[in-house]
Protein backbone atom coordinates (compact mmCIF):
# COMPACT_ATOMS: atom_id res chain seq x y z
CA UNK A 1 0.00 0.00 0.00
CA UNK A 2 1.23 3.46 -0.87
CA UNK A 3 -0.03 6.83 0.43
CA UNK A 4 0.60 9.89 -1.74
CA UNK A 5 -0.50 13.49 -1.69
CA UNK A 6 -3.11 14.48 -4.26
CA UNK A 7 -3.22 17.61 -6.40
CA UNK A 8 -5.64 19.01 -8.99
CA UNK A 9 -4.23 16.70 -11.66
CA UNK A 10 -4.36 13.46 -9.66
CA UNK A 11 -7.49 14.08 -7.57
CA UNK A 12 -10.20 13.48 -10.21
CA UNK A 13 -9.21 9.87 -10.92
CA UNK A 14 -8.81 9.10 -7.22
CA UNK A 15 -12.12 10.73 -6.24
CA UNK A 16 -14.02 8.84 -8.93
CA UNK A 17 -12.42 5.48 -8.08
CA UNK A 18 -12.96 5.77 -4.34
CA UNK A 19 -16.55 6.96 -4.75
CA UNK A 20 -17.30 3.97 -7.02
CA UNK A 21 -15.82 1.61 -4.42
CA UNK A 22 -18.16 2.81 -1.67
CA UNK A 23 -21.40 0.97 -0.97
CA UNK A 24 -24.62 2.94 -0.53
CA UNK A 25 -24.15 2.66 3.25
CA UNK A 26 -20.54 3.89 3.12
CA UNK A 27 -21.60 6.82 0.94
CA UNK A 28 -24.32 7.66 3.43
CA UNK A 29 -21.87 7.55 6.35
CA UNK A 30 -19.34 9.72 4.47
CA UNK A 31 -21.73 12.31 2.98
CA UNK A 32 -24.48 12.14 5.67
CA UNK A 33 -27.20 11.57 3.09
CA UNK A 34 -28.06 9.11 0.33
CA UNK A 35 -25.55 9.89 -2.42
CA UNK A 36 -26.01 7.61 -5.42
CA UNK A 37 -23.77 9.84 -7.54
CA UNK A 38 -21.52 12.85 -7.12
CA UNK A 39 -23.03 16.06 -8.39
CA UNK A 40 -20.82 18.19 -10.62
CA UNK A 41 -20.46 20.79 -7.88
CA UNK A 42 -19.53 18.21 -5.21
CA UNK A 43 -16.98 16.65 -7.55
CA UNK A 44 -15.49 20.11 -8.24
CA UNK A 45 -15.03 20.71 -4.51
CA UNK A 46 -13.53 17.26 -3.90
CA UNK A 47 -11.04 17.59 -6.77
CA UNK A 48 -9.98 21.21 -6.14
CA UNK A 49 -6.90 20.15 -4.16
CA UNK A 50 -4.39 23.02 -4.06
CA UNK A 51 -2.23 22.01 -1.08
CA UNK A 52 -2.75 25.38 0.62
CA UNK A 53 -6.46 25.60 1.39
CA UNK A 54 -7.39 22.01 0.52
CA UNK A 55 -5.04 19.08 1.05
CA UNK A 56 -5.67 15.41 0.38
CA UNK A 57 -3.90 12.07 0.46
CA UNK A 58 -4.75 8.88 -1.36
CA UNK A 59 -3.95 5.27 -0.51
CA UNK A 60 -3.34 3.00 -3.49
CA UNK A 61 -2.70 -0.69 -3.99
CA UNK A 62 -1.19 -1.65 -7.31
CA UNK A 63 -1.91 1.87 -8.53
CA UNK A 64 -5.63 1.58 -7.73
CA UNK A 65 -7.05 4.21 -5.32
CA UNK A 66 -8.59 2.59 -2.22
CA UNK A 67 -9.03 5.56 0.11
CA UNK A 68 -8.82 9.32 0.43
CA UNK A 69 -8.47 11.65 3.40
CA UNK A 70 -8.82 15.39 3.04
CA UNK A 71 -8.41 18.56 5.04
CA UNK A 72 -10.13 21.79 3.97
CA UNK A 73 -9.46 25.06 5.78
CA UNK A 74 -12.59 26.62 7.26
CA UNK A 75 -10.96 29.74 8.60
CA UNK A 76 -7.63 31.17 9.61
CA UNK A 77 -6.64 28.29 11.90
CA UNK A 78 -9.29 25.58 11.59
CA UNK A 79 -9.98 22.91 9.02
CA UNK A 80 -12.50 20.17 8.38
CA UNK A 81 -11.36 16.61 7.77
CA UNK A 82 -12.97 13.67 6.02
CA UNK A 83 -11.91 10.10 5.29
CA UNK A 84 -13.32 7.54 2.85
CA UNK A 85 -12.04 4.00 2.27
CA UNK A 86 -13.59 1.66 -0.29
CA UNK A 87 -15.59 -1.16 1.26
CA UNK A 88 -13.17 -3.93 0.25
CA UNK A 89 -10.37 -2.26 2.23
CA UNK A 90 -12.22 -1.06 5.32
CA UNK A 91 -10.94 -2.17 8.75
CA UNK A 92 -7.47 -3.01 7.37
CA UNK A 93 -5.58 0.05 8.64
CA UNK A 94 -6.03 2.20 5.52
CA UNK A 95 -7.99 4.92 7.34
CA UNK A 96 -5.39 5.04 10.10
CA UNK A 97 -2.54 5.55 7.62
CA UNK A 98 -4.50 8.22 5.75
CA UNK A 99 -5.47 10.12 8.89
CA UNK A 100 -1.93 10.01 10.27
CA UNK A 101 -0.54 11.43 7.03
CA UNK A 102 -3.34 14.00 6.90
CA UNK A 103 -2.38 15.47 10.27
CA UNK A 104 1.12 16.16 8.92
CA UNK A 105 -0.29 17.87 5.85
CA UNK A 106 -2.70 19.92 7.98
CA UNK A 107 0.16 21.10 10.20
CA UNK A 108 2.18 22.07 7.12
CA UNK A 109 -0.83 24.05 5.86
CA UNK A 110 -0.83 26.03 9.12
CA UNK A 111 -3.93 24.39 10.58
CA UNK A 112 -4.13 24.62 14.36
CA UNK A 113 -7.35 22.67 14.93
CA UNK A 114 -9.11 19.88 13.04
CA UNK A 115 -12.89 19.56 12.98
CA UNK A 116 -15.29 17.03 11.58
CA UNK A 117 -18.82 15.72 11.77
CA UNK A 118 -19.47 12.01 12.16
CA UNK A 119 -22.82 10.27 12.19
CA UNK A 120 -23.40 8.55 15.55
CA UNK A 121 -23.78 5.13 13.92
CA UNK A 122 -20.39 5.43 12.19
CA UNK A 123 -18.67 3.56 15.00
CA UNK A 124 -15.66 2.65 12.87
CA UNK A 125 -14.85 6.32 12.20
CA UNK A 126 -15.35 7.25 15.84
CA UNK A 127 -12.97 4.44 16.89
CA UNK A 128 -10.47 5.57 14.25
CA UNK A 129 -10.33 9.19 15.42
CA UNK A 130 -10.00 8.08 19.05
CA UNK A 131 -7.06 5.86 18.09
CA UNK A 132 -5.22 8.27 15.77
CA UNK A 133 -6.13 11.54 17.52
CA UNK A 134 -5.70 10.79 21.23
CA UNK A 135 -7.58 13.31 23.32
CA UNK A 136 -9.94 14.25 20.48
CA UNK A 137 -12.98 16.07 21.81
CA UNK A 138 -16.25 14.50 20.71
CA UNK A 139 -19.45 16.47 21.27
CA UNK A 140 -22.92 15.09 20.62
CA UNK A 141 -25.05 17.42 18.51
CA UNK A 142 -28.60 16.82 17.25
CA UNK A 143 -27.73 14.58 14.28
CA UNK A 144 -23.96 14.24 14.44
CA UNK A 145 -20.98 13.94 16.69
CA UNK A 146 -18.63 16.85 16.21
CA UNK A 147 -14.94 16.23 16.65
CA UNK A 148 -12.36 18.81 17.56
CA UNK A 149 -8.63 18.17 17.75
CA UNK A 150 -5.93 20.77 18.35
CA UNK A 151 -2.88 19.78 16.34
CA UNK A 152 -0.69 21.02 19.18
CA UNK A 153 -1.83 17.89 21.03
CA UNK A 154 0.30 15.81 18.69
CA UNK A 155 3.34 16.85 20.73
CA UNK A 156 1.63 17.70 24.03
CA UNK A 157 1.27 15.52 27.09
CA UNK A 158 -2.29 14.21 27.42
CA UNK A 159 -3.52 13.59 30.94
CA UNK A 160 -5.94 10.94 32.10
CA UNK A 161 -8.38 13.78 32.83
CA UNK A 162 -8.22 14.87 29.16
CA UNK A 163 -9.06 11.33 28.03
CA UNK A 164 -11.92 10.96 30.49
CA UNK A 165 -13.36 14.35 29.45
CA UNK A 166 -13.25 13.40 25.76
CA UNK A 167 -15.17 10.16 26.48
CA UNK A 168 -17.80 11.93 28.59
CA UNK A 169 -18.79 14.15 25.64
CA UNK A 170 -20.69 11.33 23.98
Amino acid sequence: MRVTELNRDTAPEAVDAVFEGLSARSRYLRFHSPTPRLTASARRVLTDVDGERHGAVCATVGGDPIGIARVIKTGECGAEIAVAVIDLWQRRGVGRLLLEELTSIAARMGVAELHGNVLPDNRAMLALVRKVLPGVRLTREVDTIELSYPLAWVTAEISDADLVESLQGI
